[in-house]
């Protein structure tokens, strides 16, 4: 199972419209003002995917319990805009700006930015399967002390494409997965 190089990701952006919209170069500077941003756009084998303007932080004001099978909407708070404070030892949801198709024989894993980590800020996603596609949700836990922030338009996360050898007997869509051509910051569902 190889990991795909950027002209692979290229191609497959610009005849399939598998990320849109689409960074060909790696972006470290903002153009208007000259001042330095967390990387993203495509790398030698991977593509740092950006953080939209949309987070929704964790709360927990009412001391419930966090249950997968039955969670509650009001455990977040809606926080828009152009930078989210997390606070300490706790987690917000996020959403990509780019929406992506996965072509069927591929299967593609995320790993977070070092400048993140570096922080002690986590995020995690989970693999993105074989014909899946919507904005990724990406949670962004402060493992920290102290309140922590992320910056909305900027790098977040690096996604790398691995192709199987073959096709899948079975693609996300065939499932018809729960998550599917989601938009916004989507929520556990069961």
């Amino acid at each position: 199972m190889p990991i795909m190089p950027d002209t692979w990701i290229k191609k497959m952006s610009q005849e399939t419209g598998m990320i849109e919209p689409f960074v060909e170069n790696q972006v470290k500077t903002d153009k208007a003002n000259g001042n330095k941003l967390i990387s993203y756009g495509l790398t030698s084998y991977g593509y740092d995917a950006r953080v939209s303007e949309e987070f929704k932080v964790f709360t927990n004001i009412d001391s419930a319990i966090v249950d997968p099978k039955n969670f509650v909407e009001s455990s977040f708070v809606d926080r828009p805009g152009t930078v989210c404070t997390i606070p300490p030892n706790s987690f917000a949801l996020a959403r990509t700006i780019e929406y992506f198709r996965i072509p069927r024989d591929v299967l593609v894993i995320c790993v977070g930015k070092s400048t993140y980590a570096r922080c002690g800020i986590i995020v995690n996603v989970t693999p993105l399967e074989p014909e899946w596609e919507g904005h990724v949700t990406l949670e962004f836990s402060n493992t920290t002390p102290l309140p922590a922030r992320i910056y909305a338009n900027e790098g977040a996360c690096q996604f790398l494409f691995l192709k199987g050898d073959s096709v899948c007997q079975t693609s996300y869509a065939d499932r018809a997965g729960k998550y599917m051509g989601q938009k916004g910051v989507t929520l556990p569902k069961m």
